[in-house]
């Protein structure tokens, strides 16, 4: 179950758009299934119109209204043409969060939703349960999502009933806490990142309904997490890896260390905008855990001048995003000789074998070889792939298991074989055709490592990440073989003669042996302004809202 969080202060315009019909006229039958009693029992489980919706409105409003309490935050904006970013205070006593399951898990109850959105305000500390004055919410139920994920909303109002705030300190990480204990409480589809660490990030609604408004084929983070993996991939240090993000069509800027201007700690990229919008900034911990800077940095060598080299082309971008130019230009503006792709796919090979002495204990190193064979997917469909195929797909079901938390992070074993040679000729071999002889090799290569990480998830007991590897050696591998030359017998020897056709090892090892509501008085709480001396002024304890 995944939350879904944002804060405003028109409970009027939230209320109506949850009793409405939709952007797309997706909603139906819009009803509560949970809330403040007082509420529940005034309203009940009709369906919503928008006189009852704005009714309600008007009752979650109550608090804040009679004690005048004031909540803000800090929000950030982007001007588009110069890339600044200012900041102003806005209204925020309006907390709002959709909990979504998953399309294949089906539909729950309205009795079972409600129970859960009880569990989920108690836990969040909003009502009686945390021993204080309680915060007027209700959760509303329209239907599934257009894409088929059955969820409820709920409105809660910061204001408790007494005038005092309620604390929306961490409230994103206690969120997801939330949902997880819920998830083991009540039966539901456990995700991984909770027991295994192995986890991909979450997506917001609000970014498919951007991309279904756009008509795009995928999301903005999950094409930002490709070019950035194939990036970080093929790179040898820092330089390039900025440079390759250009190459690749993002816009990047990084994030400097408080009070420098030449220690990186982060970066954020973003597509370039359509039509003048401004552009959605992502950091890298955001598409995925492996992909922050500190992370990537585990791959790449530590040295004074890739460091000086790194920080020309950061201060480069922070220039203007829009404009950077490579300060030096390097090995990614040439075409790789043809004959480094046998010594790539032997590379590839050699890594293969000395997997075979890594224990399926050692996450962190099978982490770095699921990030890299991941990367060599995504640069190789970074060419080839107009719209996202089975070389995307597969470089995200890789990717799964390089999600590690950071704790358990450690730098790449200087002696472990890399495929990182293979992403950048991947990325940059002249494309044409439907595939070459020496494609049909790496690919066969970069299988028998997939397969190996398959062999680390069963070992150590990992059914379901071996399933859905699985799954994507039979289908999504198996279209890219499909359109690529067969290798014949005797690969290693030119023949023209008809050979039989070897099955690939990756092909046969993926397809044998593997297992496939609350309680609380009817009454409206009287509100009694008088017990607070002056109203409540805003405060913040940071510049993001959080108390």
């Amino acid at each position: 179950m995944m939350p879904n969080i944002r804060r405003g202060d028109q409970m009027g315009g939230l209320m109506v758009y949850l009793a409405g019909g939709g952007r797309s006229n997706e909603h139906e039958e819009q009803h509560l299934v949970a809330g403040d009693a007082a509420i529940m029992a005034q309203h009940g489980y009709s369906v919503l119109d928008r006189n009852t919706a704005l009714a309600i409105a008007k009752s979650l409003d109550g608090p804040r209204r009679a004690f005048g309490t004031e909540i803000t935050r800090m929000a950030r904006e982007t001007d588009p043409a110069t890339g600044t970013v200012t900041t102003k205070r806005v209204g925020a006593d309006v907390w709002h969060c959709s909990l979504s399951l998953r399309a294949e898990e089906g539909a729950l109850s309205d009795e079972k939703w409600g129970v859960i959105a009880q569990d989920f305000v108690d836990r969040m500390g909003f009502t009686e349960a945390s021993g204080k004055a309680a915060c007027r919410w209700v959760a509303v139920r329209h239907g599934v999502s257009l894409n088929g994920n059955d969820h409820v909303h709920l409105a809660v109002s910061l204001v408790r009933e007494d005038g005092t705030k309620a604390s929306t300190h961490n409230d994103f990480t206690r969120a997801q806490e939330a949902c997880r204990d819920l998830e083991r409480d009540h039966g539901l589809e456990q995700l991984e990142s909770r027991g295994l660490g192995l986890g991909e990030r979450g997506v917001k609604p609000a970014e498919r309904e951007r991309a279904a408004r756009m008509g795009a084929s995928e999301i903005d983070s999950h094409k930002l997490e490709r070019t950035v993996r194939a990036a970080a991939t093929a790179s040898v240090d820092e330089g390039e890896f900025v440079r390759r993000l250009r190459r690749g069509g993002a816009l990047i800027r990084p994030r400097y260390a408080a009070g420098r201007d030449d220690v990186v700690a982060g970066y954020s990229v973003a597509l370039r905008p359509a039509g003048g919008t401004q552009p959605i900034w992502f950091g890298g911990g955001r598409l995925a855990r492996d992909l922050t800077l500190p992370r990537l940095r585990e791959g790449w060598p530590d040295s004074p001048q890739a460091a000086q080299g790194a920080v020309e082309e950061w201060r480069a971008t922070a220039k203007n995003p829009w404009q950077y130019r490579p300060v030096a230009p390097g090995r990614e503006e040439s075409t790789p000789a043809p004959e480094m792709w046998k010594q790539y796919s032997d590379e590839i090979g050699q890594l293969r074998k000395q997997l075979r002495e890594v224990p399926v204990t050692d996450r962190a190193t099978w982490a770095h070889v699921a990030r890299e064979t991941a990367g060599a997917f995504a640069a190789w469909s970074q060419r080839v792939e107009a719209t996202p195929g089975p070389l995307a797909q597969t470089s995200r079901d890789l990717a799964r298991s390089a999600h590690l938390r950071a704790h358990e992070s450690k730098p790449k074993p200087v002696q472990l074989g890399s495929a990182s040679n293979a992403a950048m000729i991947l990325m940059q071999a002249a494309s044409g055709g439907t595939g070459t002889m020496a494609e049909a090799i790496m690919l066969r290569q970069l299988g028998r490592v997939s397969v190996a990480i398959l062999d680390m998830h069963s070992a150590v007991g990992d059914a379901r990440r071996a399933e859905q590897i699985t799954a994507t050696l039979r289908t999504q591998f198996a279209a890219v073989t499909d359109r690529l030359p067969a290798i014949p017998s005797k690969s290693t020897q030119s023949d023209s003669r008809t050979q039989s056709v070897v099955v690939p090892d990756v092909m046969r090892r993926a397809t044998e042996g593997l297992a496939t509501p609350g309680t609380g008085s009817p009454v409206p709480t009287t509100l009694n302004p008088t017990r607070r001396k002056t109203p409540a002024t805003p405060h913040e304890r940071d510049g993001h809202g959080r108390e």
